[in-house]
């Protein structure tokens, strides 16, 4: 009897950790403009946490530096694409503000 109420149980377990639910939805798509607005907010964060580090007298010198310029690089790259990408889908005499909002 005790085999069986561990066997139902382990089974119940089971079928309860790796049935899929019926109603799993996707979120909505995401484009390659709204990927790299979240991409650029994170490195920024990144430069603020390692300037953080650094004035905390966490990091040398020149760690600082060269994950600064490596950060500020990819930064860099990012914006540019936004931008490639932003001026490409912009109608003609459609004015935009920074948020990339019609004005």
């Amino acid at each position: 009897m005790i085999p069986l109420l561990c066997a139902l149980i382990t089974a119940a377990a089971l079928l309860y950790v790796f049935s899929v639910p019926g109603g799993l939805t996707s979120g909505p798509e995401k484009t390659r403009a709204a990927f790299l607005r979240e991409r650029r907010e994170a490195v920024y964060e990144n430069l603020r946490d390692l300037n953080f580090e650094f004035k905390a007298g966490k990091l040398p010198e020149t760690d600082y530096l060269t994950m600064k310029s490596s950060l500020e690089e990819e930064a860099a790259a990012i914006l540019a694409e936004i931008s490639r990408l932003e001026s490409a889908v912009q109608p003609a005499g459609v004015i935009r503000n920074k948020k990339g909002q019609r004005v």
